[in-house]
């Protein structure tokens, strides 16, 4: 017998510009990667790996209100595309994919959540974060760009 239970999902795409070639931009969308230019991002690996883009990667954040995400990797185009299965723990879960696009100065950067609620509280949140995704997704071009007019590193290139 298989039981469907009723959560929402959402599919959400946005994408923004960087002044950086996609080969160049391609790590700041890793784990250890988004620790430049994201405050607070502390990845948490659970095995020692020597490259945070390897399939089966696994690693886990917490949010500003202590909530765990685990994270996988579980395809990687090199510098062309990631995708991460992500698990919040009655919550939410599903996958997160960036890609990246070379373009006349720079690269186009489309990241793209596919997330299904697992937890009947958790469908109105689902809904309020898919109703502010595309102010969420322009913050990171913000980030990443007062992170690169502050001369801030960049890590190494695919």
């Amino acid at each position: 017998m298989t039981t469907t239970l009723r959560r929402e999902r959402v599919i959400l795409t946005e994408s923004f510009d960087l002044p950086l070639a996609r080969r160049a931009a391609f790590r700041l969308f890793t784990a250890r990667g988004e620790r430049l230019w994201v405050a607070g991002w502390s990845p948490e690996f659970f095995a020692d790996i020597a490259d945070d883009l390897a399939i089966g990667t696994v690693f886990r954040t917490y949010d500003d209100s202590g909530r765990a995400t685990t994270w996988v990797v579980v395809d990687c185009e090199l510098g062309h595309r990631l995708r991460y299965a992500r698990v919040v723990d009655e919550v939410n879960a599903g996958t997160v994919e960036v890609t990246l696009e070379d373009i006349e100065n720079g690269c186009r950067i489309a990241v793209t959540y596919d997330l299904t609620s697992t937890d009947p509280d958790s469908d109105a949140a689902l809904r309020l974060f898919a109703d502010g995704y595309g102010p969420f997704i322009r913050t990171w071009a913000e980030m990443i760009q007062i992170h690169l007019d502050a001369g801030g590193p960049l890590p190494d290139s695919i």
